[in-house]
């Protein structure tokens, strides 16, 4: 019995959790993609219905028949040799992704959380439906690029925008980062580009702050987030030196809908924010690979725990 760990080798919280799991005297391997396929190699074939195999790295061979569950923590890339072309690149990523990966997924372990469940969960749209069809309350959101149909949304009530995928953006050699931003005036004015792609807008919930949850298998932490100042109320994620965390408990409603939305997208984990105000909590959006660690840190919350008793608890 074994975990596996996909992630980059440069992960502080794997980092930790390769040192809980072990000493729980669980074995566990370690492995980011991004080795292959100059440090990592892949021999598997399929018996009795099961891929059987190994991983080998310079360092360690790994026994997929072994494998009892697999944490899957944003492992890097696959890093192929300089002098293929781009084409040739791109065919052997490819490649590698349905042989590889396919091996891997096809595991039946315990998954934390399974890719294809990390992929599904990455669609707002579909997290924002499936939250209000399980009793949780979301803001009225439009997507949209016609500019008319933003301007007429925004016309009805404080309007904000965020983006509906990754926040942050490399050019140029620098990283921009998109916050959430409250529309005014001059935003309304002026929406040349919006028809290039889709844009999500959501009505302004009123709060008094914010909270994140992180979910593992049955166990529930919840963190209340104040922020001190005017662009962290808007997005705390703005000004973390100005935040101040504290321990809640989420009303019982909340916690039953936050555990049909798990159940239904297939997660084992996820971290999901919430705005909580005059009207209650308001769900904002799941992330199934958010990060936990500096909660744990501000907190004590034993989230690495969790996950540790989890993983190594595996499949039968």
């Amino acid at each position: 019995m074994s975990v596996l760990i996909l992630a980059d080798e440069r992960d502080p919280s794997a980092d930790a959790m390769v040192r809980v799991l072990q000493e729980r005297d669980t074995v566990v391997h370690r492995v980011d993609t991004a080795w292959f396929p100059g440090q990592l190699s892949v021999s598997a074939e399929l018996t009795g219905g099961r891929w059987s195999g190994q991983l080998r790295t310079p360092y360690r061979t790994v026994d997929l028949d072994g494998i009892t569950a697999a944490w899957f923590r944003s492992p890097k890339a696959y890093t192929f040799p300089a002098e293929l072309s781009p084409a040739e690149r791109g065919f052997a990523n490819i490649e590698a992704k349905y042989g590889l990966g396919g091996v891997l997924t096809s595991l039946p372990v315990l998954w934390i959380n399974h890719p294809a469940r990390l992929a599904d969960a990455a669609y707002k749209p579909v997290q924002l439906a499936l939250a209000h069809r399980h009793g949780l309350r979301v803001a009225d959101t439009m997507i949209t690029n016609d500019p008319v149909a933003v301007r007429q949304f925004a016309g009805r009530d404080k309007t904000v925008t965020k983006v509906l995928g990754s926040n942050s953006i490399v050019e140029n050699g620098g990283r921009k980062l998109a916050y959430t931003r409250v529309l005014d005036a001059d935003d309304v004015g002026d929406l040349r580009g919006i028809e290039a792609t889709t844009h999500l807008f959501q009505r302004w919930v009123s709060k008094s702050h914010e909270a994140r949850m992180i979910v593992v298998g049955d166990e529930i932490t919840t963190v209340a987030i104040h922020a001190k100042t005017a662009a962290g109320y808007v997005d705390w994620r703005t000004d973390y030196d100005n935040l101040r965390y504290e321990l809640i408990q989420p009303p019982e409603s909340v916690a039953a809908g936050v555990r049909g939305l798990m159940k239904d997208m297939g997660l084992a984990y996820g971290a999901l924010d919430f705005v909580i105000g005059p009207d209650g909590w308001t769900f904002l959006e799941l992330n199934a690979g958010g990060q936990y660690g500096w909660l744990e840190d501000v907190t004590g919350a034993p989230i690495t725990a969790q996950l540790a008793d989890l993983l190594a608890k595996g499949t039968p």
